[in-house]
């Protein structure tokens, strides 16, 4: 299977499975032309990634998972640690977002948005959290 066919089936781009292969998460062969030649079984780890990373997992949780995936002797528990703590990072980002949507929505309620010059938002910005 070419790039092109590996592409299509696992709606990566050609560049990112290029660039998967340049950081060692698949190795797919070379034929004697020197055209990438990739197997089934190439085609479900970049499909696995795929799904990983539209996930949000790191690329570096990826390599973790993506070699617990292969083990058939793996644990669990090893595989639970990584989506916890992953899952852990996307409830923080949750509680900073939510943060930032109230802070910004009460600085929007409080500016006017007339054609007067002063604007809470603006005094909000200059302050200095240093």
């Amino acid at each position: 299977m070419n790039i092109k066919d590996v592409s299509e089936r696992t709606k990566l781009p050609a560049k990112t499975i290029r660039y998967y292969e340049d950081i060692g998460l698949i190795t797919p062969a070379r034929g004697e032309n020197g055209y990438r030649k990739f197997s089934e079984n190439d085609l479900h780890k970049l499909a696995f990634v795929g799904r990983a990373r539209h996930l949000g997992f790191s690329i570096e949780d990826c390599r973790n998972l993506l070699a617990l995936w292969g083990d058939n002797g793996r644990s669990s528990a090893d595989v639970r640690a990584i989506a916890q703590s992953h899952l852990e990072q996307i409830e923080a980002k949750l509680r900073e977002l939510a943060e930032m949507r109230d802070t910004l929505a009460r600085l929007v309620h409080c500016c006017a948005g007339d054609n007067r010059p002063d604007c809470p938002i603006l005094e909000d910005l200059a302050k200095t959290h240093i």
